[in-house]
């Protein structure tokens, strides 16, 4: 068989389009008759999908294998992370409940808990690698983030571990997108920078037109192509992940009024 080739997408923020676009990538590529497999180093999601031997993982990972085509296993989300408070989170390892862990212990104490995650994620990418063509990995928040760098398991780790090119995606609709492409970049580690291969503006409204000099000058400023820009889709009604969904959709003229005691 052919080597496993992959995909990376990471995003210059979390609510930027990323589990949308890995769908959509896992089905343009199984439509191609390739294998496809979904793959998130590590999601933190309140609501769990449970594959049919029993394990969990995250909503937009099941999701993402649907569109795949592909049967559905705890190696696609190897760690997946349901908050309890707003410090502490109940850690899933390999689809089991493992331990409570408080976000201090994950970032700060544990080098022992990072070890564990990474054994269980490049075990989980090595059994991938054995059934499928393609591997189309999704990334979490940001690459950027460099108070946490060295705590990293599922953005640039996973990136340089498999080889994978990054395609960055940032969310236009919500302004200042050329800002942070150009931030994160600035931000990464040259390595890292390299393996940024393109850049996708996702949520795209009105007349594309106008955004082409935007387009020239990233790719004067960076060097970097811009490979896509996807136009805003109202008609798409996906599960959502994070609290992010009820700040941002909101019906400014509701018939009825609905009122959840936390």
């Amino acid at each position: 068989s052919t080597k496993t080739q992959y995909l990376m997408i990471q995003g210059t923020g979390s609510h930027v389009g990323k589990s949308v676009l890995v769908a959509a990538l896992c089905r343009i590529f199984a439509n191609q008759g390739l294998r496809v497999a979904p793959f998130k180093a590590q999601n933190m999601a309140l609501n769990s999908f449970v594959t049919a031997d029993g394990g969990e993982v995250g909503r937009s990972t099941a999701l993402q294998a649907k569109a795949a085509r592909a049967e559905l296993n705890v190696e696609m989300n190897p760690v997946l992370l349901k908050p309890k408070s707003e410090k502490e989170a109940q850690l899933i390892l390999n689809g089991k409940a493992y331990a409570d862990v408080t976000a201090f212990e994950q970032f700060h104490l544990n080098k022992a808990l990072r070890t564990l995650k990474w054994d269980a994620i490049r075990n989980a990418l090595f059994s991938l690698s054995q059934d499928y063509d393609l591997i189309v990995i999704e990334g979490a928040g940001s690459p950027a983030e460099v108070n946490l760098r060295a705590f990293d398991v599922v953005n640039m780790e996973v990136a340089r571990h498999t080889g994978a090119p990054v395609l960055l995606v940032t969310d236009i609709d919500r302004g200042g997108s050329l800002a942070a492409i150009v931030g994160t970049l600035a931000l990464l580690p040259e390595e890292e920078r390299a393996q940024v291969q393109g850049f996708i503006f996702n949520k795209f409204r009105g007349d594309k037109r106008l955004f082409d000099p935007a387009i020239e000058f990233l790719t004067a400023k960076t060097g970097c192509a811009t490979l896509g820009v996807i136009p805003f889709d109202h008609t798409l009604q996906l599960m959502e992940e994070d609290a992010l969904h009820w700040e941002t959709h909101t019906n400014g003229d509701p018939e009825i009024d609905i009122a959840i005691i936390a």
